[in-house]
């Protein structure tokens, strides 16, 4: 099994109720209540299938991690995510958009991450999706079923530090998408007024 604490995996049988994918990146994440944890823990102890699975994730996360850590990618980030890198001493600057609203924006040669957080009622959405649009709303790219973690009220989405620091003046836009099914609806829509820091 994978043991947390060890970085150990120990071999056994094959698993007749596997934990979900959610609830062992939770549990890795130390996300879950004290006593899912410990049941997670004791599941995990006498089941080789589900450690492997774990391990797995594990590898993946920090390799994620490690990405998300160096600006290197976009993505949804967790606020305890967040609370470790600061942690570890990380300069992260955030910005806080309504839909529909916009914020004048930067970054500097301190930053480390750079976060948009994006409010929006998320409570009845099976899926969100992130729609990267240019300065006209036209969609460039999008990020599919995005997590949805802790509070159902905002997404936290990291840019690539990289790709920012390349931007000259610009607007950008970003949407909330909520997948129902084959229909989609515009859940918020948030415009970011980029210029070019000379720190």
């Amino acid at each position: 099994m994978y043991d947390r604490r060890k970085g150990d995996v120990v071999n056994s049988s094959r698993c007749a109720n596997p934990l979900a994918p959610g609830l062992l990146a939770d549990y890795w994440l130390e996300e879950l209540p004290m006593t899912d944890e410990e049941q997670v823990e004791e599941h995990l102890f006498s089941c080789a299938d589900c450690s492997g699975v774990l391990q797995g994730m594990v590898d993946l996360i920090k390799a994620i991690r490690e990405l998300t850590r160096k600006g290197l990618v976009a993505v949804t980030v967790s606020e305890s995510f967040l609370e470790r890198l600061r942690g570890e001493g990380l300069n992260v600057r955030q910005y806080r958009v309504a839909p529909g609203g916009g914020v004048a924006c930067t970054i500097t040669d301190q930053d480390d991450l750079v976060i948009s957080r994006l409010a929006a009622d998320l409570t009845s959405a099976k899926r969100v999706d992130i729609s990267q649009c240019d300065a006209e709303g036209n969609e460039q790219s999008r990020i599919r079923d995005v997590p949805l973690t802790g509070a159902r009220n905002e997404v936290v989405f990291s840019q690539s530090t990289t790709v920012l620091r390349a931007l000259g003046k610009q607007r950008l836009r970003l949407k909330l998408i909520a997948v129902d099914d084959s229909e989609e609806r515009v859940l918020g829509e948030y415009t970011f007024d980029h210029t070019p820091s000379r720190s």
